[in-house]
């Protein structure tokens, strides 16, 4: 088989099944719009390589001998087969179908992807979803990964990433906790408050602020730390301090007053981003640019709404 792949293998046993086919050379070129004597010298090659007589030339016409004719009728349905596998190739190219397997991290996960899977299966019923949830930074190419969904600031440049989405991380508290404490009114204020601090931050133990071109590290006090967002979030619900976080975690909570913004202004140094990382390539499949591309719409849909109802 290798054999068929070198020396331009496909393109002499194109020629000879033309040849085969219309019955002369000239009628080979038309059908594969080559010139006739480009397409003798391929038979040529072809003859030469197998070591036997394919095609009788004579002034008035050109046959396939005997070994020709078994030769022809073999070579035509690998070249069949070939053709259709490569229509079936392109069918399952511009057709979303398949398993796609996705990363995704827990808590956004859960929140902002989870719900639109339902939806995207229905709309894409030839597609299968293996969704795992897990805060590892997986190894997309080493794990098999179609595609994973990153919070944060990326690590790998090696790998192909779409930004799907921008978020900002602020301070946020209880109003009830407001109420005892009072508000801190500028970052140093913080020191003086109790804090719910969470571990999966990369600046971790620092809360990096920023506002306007104004910087400043702040080093909480925590009666509780975390290694769960949304743990985090449900403390100071609850009342237990003031905690720093992302948008996206804390819209409903906010929209719902059991969250307000403090030190509004402040938040985090650089928005945050939401990326789908792929493995390295130019080529996408259609299963997976079509995913991403239903997740990118549908997480800025709702990040957009979310925003005019915490304004």
């Amino acid at each position: 088989m290798q054999e068929l792949f070198e020396q331009g293998g496909l393109e002499q046993l194109a020629a000879f099944v033309a040849v085969g086919e219309t019955g002369s050379f000239t009628g080979a070129a038309k059908k594969l719009e080559r010139d006739a004597s480009i397409i003798s010298r391929r038979v040529s090659q072809l003859e030469e390589r197998l070591g036997v007589r394919l095609v009788s030339r004579t002034t008035r016409r050109v046959a396939l001998t005997e070994v020709g004719l078994q030769y022809h009728r073999r070579i035509q349905s690998i070249l069949d087969e070939l053709a259709n596998a490569s229509r079936e190739a392109s069918d399952v190219a511009s057709s979303p179908q398949g398993l796609l397997r996705v990363s995704l991290p827990v808590t956004f996960g859960r929140q902002w992807v989870a719900p639109l899977l339902p939806d995207f299966l229905a709309k894409y019923p030839s597609i299968r979803i293996d969704a795992r949830f897990t805060d590892r930074f997986v190894d997309v190419v080493a794990e098999g990964f179609d595609v994973a969904i990153r919070v944060g600031r990326l690590r790998d440049s090696s790998l192909t990433a779409r930004r799907l989405a921008t978020y900002r991380n602020l301070l946020v508290a209880a109003p009830s906790y407001l109420e005892i404490h009072g508000r801190p009114k500028s970052p140093e204020d913080l020191q003086k408050h109790a804090c719910v601090g969470f571990s999966g931050y990369a600046s971790w133990p620092d809360w990096p602020l920023s506002k306007g071109s104004k910087q400043q590290n702040v080093r909480p006090n925590c009666q509780l730390i975390a290694d769960n967002s949304e743990a985090a979030v449900a403390a100071a619900i609850a009342g237990t301090g003031i905690t720093f976080t992302a948008d996206w975690l804390v819209g409903p909570a906010i929209r719902e007053a059991q969250l307000v913004e403090v030190l509004k202004g402040w938040g985090g140094q650089g928005d945050g981003g939401v990326f789908a990382v792929l493995p390295p390539g130019r080529l996408v499949p259609t299963k997976t640019r079509i995913f991403v591309d239903e997740i990118a719409k549908s997480i800025k849909s709702g990040w957009k709404k979310s925003s005019a109802e915490m304004d």
